[in-house]
């Protein structure tokens, strides 16, 4: 059984509620990722995630303004998963949320990487779950 930790990357880029979505959006291009999890420093858990979606639906679209703050669009309730779990626990999180990428937790429930589906079909001998994961993702609700 592969574990998360195994094909996650842990190069992860955390950002401050206070900062603006401008600087969220910059550092996304720049790091060419779509989600940043949200927390007031990268010791602390977290407070919630942004992703390229939320800056577009929740703030572009709603008028907002570039220095609109990260707390105020970010989505809270954060999906996660630990890094011990299997790579098929983990698609089994993503198919039942429909989401593409979840923060990886230690034990201790502090953040340690980023799992995606991508990472999952690269490293991973039996992409069936992925596969199936993908496919309710991308179902509508």
């Amino acid at each position: 059984m592969q574990k998360v930790s195994e094909v996650m990357s842990t190069d992860v880029h955390v950002i401050s509620p206070d900062a603006t979505i401008e600087e969220a959006a910059q550092e996304m291009r720049d790091g060419d990722f779509g989600l940043l999890p949200v927390a007031e420093d990268e010791d602390e858990q977290l407070l919630g995630v942004i992703t390229d979606r939320d800056i577009a639906v929740r703030a572009v679209a709603e008028g907002k303004d570039p220095d609109t703050s990260v707390g105020e669009v970010m989505s809270e309730g954060v999906i996660w998963v630990e890094e011990d779990d299997s790579i098929e626990d983990a698609a089994q999180i993503m198919s039942d949320h429909q989401i593409r990428r979840l923060p990886v937790v230690d034990a201790d429930k502090r953040l340690v990487g980023i799992v995606s589906l991508g990472d999952f079909a690269v490293d991973s001998a039996d992409i069936g779950p992925v596969a199936e994961a993908l496919t309710d993702i991308s179902s509508p609700p």
